[in-house]
């Protein structure tokens, strides 16, 4: 229930210099004055605690609602990083009446109580847990607030919006018309902005999300080389002898400005070496799980294998067929040499591939998650079957049209109270968020 006492440790469970726990809820001096006496706003103060034997000296500070960041009573204490500790004054805090707070729900108050929105809590989920710096400018990007787009659509649709309401309420005793012509000449350049937010969109969830790479090949094709090149350093064990690589090895690195999962596997060919059967048994998982299969044919090879080919023909779509060891022998198509660390060819693709040829700056800011690329492509969609429209039709379709506009971009902002959706974007973030 909104307003009721809730607490959480900010900082993790972990033994650490000092751990914060987070207090919001309505009237927090009266909750709290068994425990202390709180100091005066936004002013840190040393307090003593005391509880069921318990003795403890903490940091408090106190910021009183509405000038919090959840818009209610919020008090922060910074006690001593012993994880027992914490959970011994969490659980005194419950006799006091104040609850465990759900994942998330110190954001969630904060979007109902109007001191941030729906995209601006989503980039801070982003922000906690980006693993590259790529993902960190992209959710800090997103974490500006409303994208300036966002209020440039409403304003351009507002009035039609009022009009055509006002003509299905109002048209016949008031002699009022919708000129839908010029209406649709008005919204038309909407599809411009629209089409280049989807394609900055798409481009941005895989700055978001990460690409998982799997590198493929016979023996000493060059995998665990570029693996290594790829990561930056010596991750894999590298010889002439095949069969080096036995498992599955993972890494999540920037390169060429993209966050990227690399899997390195084993050799793909037949072998009587048992644990080297276990390591090729396991590349399968991960083709299915990869968003792109490099297969590394080394330059002096006539062509790839046909039993790799043949392996690898379920995950056609995914596949890139990638010439190593380019120094070593002529010929066309994307070819890399990662021991002189030519990999431009291979950047250039990844960016095509995955960003539309956008440079990653570009797409900073973007709508990133599965949530919002949905709905704005429902934007886009309702925006075309404004545009089909045919004269003569009634006032109650355009005015239906642009009702549903409006709604959506309600729903982006999570100013659509009746989000369905919210349950799931709070779900992942931590407690004390």
């Amino acid at each position: 229930m909104a307003g009721d006492p809730i607490c959480a440790p900010a900082t993790p469970l972990l033994p650490s210099a000092i751990a914060i726990v987070r207090v919001s809820g309505e009237r927090l001096s009266r909750r709290l004055a068994p425990l202390l006496e709180l100091p005066a706003p936004r002013r840190a103060e040393l307090r003593r605690l005391g509880w069921s034997g318990y003795r403890e000296r903490a940091l408090v500070l106190h910021f009183p609602a509405p000038d919090s960041y959840t818009g209610e009573d919020l008090v922060e204490f910074q006690l001593h990083g012993n994880p027992l500790l914490v959970q011994r004054f969490l659980e005194h805090l419950g006799t006091l009446g104040v609850r465990l707070a759900e994942p998330g729900e110190f954001t969630r108050r904060a979007l109902l109580n109007g001191k941030q929105n729906l995209l601006e809590a989503e980039a801070l989920r982003d922000l906690v847990s980006a693993g590259t710096d790529t993902q960190l400018r992209e959710a800090q990007a997103r974490a500006g607030g409303l994208p300036a787009w966002i209020r440039d659509v409403r304003a351009r649709i507002a009035p039609w919006l009022a009009r055509a309401e006002a003509v299905v309420d109002y048209g016949e005793e008031e002699h009022l018309d919708l000129d839908l012509l010029e209406m649709k000449g008005d919204l038309q350049s909407l599809q411009a902005l629209f089409h280049m937010e989807q394609r900055r969109s798409a481009a941005a969830h895989w700055l978001r999300d990460g690409i998982r790479i799997a590198l493929v090949g016979r023996p000493n094709a060059g995998k665990s080389t570029l693996f290594n090149a790829l990561a930056g350093e010596d991750r894999a064990i590298v010889t002439d002898v095949p069969g080096t690589t036995r498992d599955v090895l993972e890494v999540r690195v920037e390169w060429a400005g993209l966050p990227l999962l690399l899997f390195d596997t084993a050799g793909l060919r037949h072998t009587e070496d048992p644990v080297e059967r276990l390591g090729v048994a396991r590349v399968e998982a991960v083709l299915e799980r990869a968003d792109l299969i490099l297969h590394l044919v080394p330059a002096t090879d006539a062509g790839p294998e046909p039993g790799i080919q043949e392996r690898l023909a379920p995950f056609a779509a995914k596949v890139q067929e990638i010439r190593t060891f380019s120094d070593q022998a002529p010929g066309c198509g994307l070819r890399i040499s990662a021991t002189l660390g030519d990999l431009a060819g291979l950047a250039t693709h990844l960016r095509t591939r995955f960003l539309g040829g956008l440079a990653p700056e570009a797409c900073l800011g973007a709508l990133a998650t599965a949530r919002q690329r949905r709905l704005l492509d429902d934007l886009g969609g309702s925006l075309q079957a404004l545009l089909d429209l045919g004269p003569g039709c009634p006032p109650e379709l355009p005015a239906s049209t642009l009702q549903g506009m409006w709604g959506l971009l309600a729903r982006l902002t999570g100013e659509d109270r009746a989000e369905s959706s919210l349950d799931e974007v709070f779900s992942g973030f931590c407690l004390g968020k």
